[in-house]
């Protein structure tokens, strides 16, 4: 069987999007999704989602890790779909999507290639050490570092995501450096098990720790700088909470094809 499928990026993070609305395209197992996102032998992607119906919102995301495995929110690839939405049809301007996590809001620009994303409410930063960790719709490690450029994020991250504390469930490691007007990050992904050019969830975990580590309040646009390219955070922040947050950059159509699944 041929499934027809459209490849996205945003800021460098990958995706493979199906339109599944009529449910043609059968999760088996977990190499169903690997074999996919393999960079050798299949299409080749960070992870892969499903665009689905959903009687109370414009559509359902379904999103998949490099792995095989359902992952928790995907940033990017929520902005990613959002775009793939509106090249459907399915949305003009705006629109509230089931996620994982729960709904979430969205508004994209005329030319769907730029999405703002609004991101789940967060109250709780905890430490481990010099460490920030908390949950923005999946797990984040924050670490500030200097020289980051050159940074062997592979293997750092990978060592702070399978220790003794994070190893059961896995968590998300993203090494920080302040650049002076925008910040500067690099993440090593769990379910990828490798360091992404951009990673949603992960700016927005910095973003959120670095103004509760500066001490900032109110209305906040922290801008941030991945490998694959700029994106910006905005939210507001009362000395406890985090709210407004959106997540906001580029969600780019990169080709389509089908292929044997």
């Amino acid at each position: 069987m041929k499934t027809k499928f459209f490849k996205y990026q945003g800021a460098g993070n990958d995706f493979i999007l199906i339109d599944n609305r009529d449910l043609s395209f059968q999760y088996k197992d977990n190499n169903t999704v690997l074999d996919l996102c393999n960079r050798r032998f299949g299409i080749g992607a960070d992870g892969l989602m499903l665009l689905q119906n959903h009687e109370d919102y414009d559509f359902e995301m379904l999103y998949f890790n490099a792995d095989g495995k359902l992952g928790s929110m995907c940033g990017n690839g929520g902005r990613c779909i959002v775009a793939f939405a509106k090249y459907l049809d399915i949305i003009d301007i705006e629109t509230e999507f089931l996620a994982v996590d729960g709904p979430h809001y969205a508004k994209i620009s005329a030319e769907g290639d730029w999405v703002n994303l609004q991101m789940i409410n967060i109250d709780t930063i905890e430490r481990d050490g010099d460490a920030y960790v908390l949950n923005t719709g999946s797990p984040h490690y924050v670490l500030q570092v200097t020289g980051l450029k050159d940074k062997d994020v592979f293997t750092e991250g990978k060592a702070i995501r399978n220790n003794d504390t994070y190893q059961a469930e896995g968590i998300n490691v993203n090494f920080v450096e302040n650049q002076g007007d925008h910040f500067f990050v690099r993440t090593f992904e769990r379910g990828v098990e490798d360091e992404t050019y951009a990673c949603g969830t992960g700016v927005t975990a910095v973003a959120l720790s670095m103004a509760q580590h500066l001490k900032q309040a109110g209305h906040i646009e922290t801008p941030i700088k991945v490998l694959g390219g700029d994106l910006t955070i905005q939210f507001d922040y009362d000395g406890s909470k985090f709210s407004n947050i959106y997540l906001c950059g580029p969600a780019v159509q990169v080709f389509t094809g089908e292929v044997n699944s």
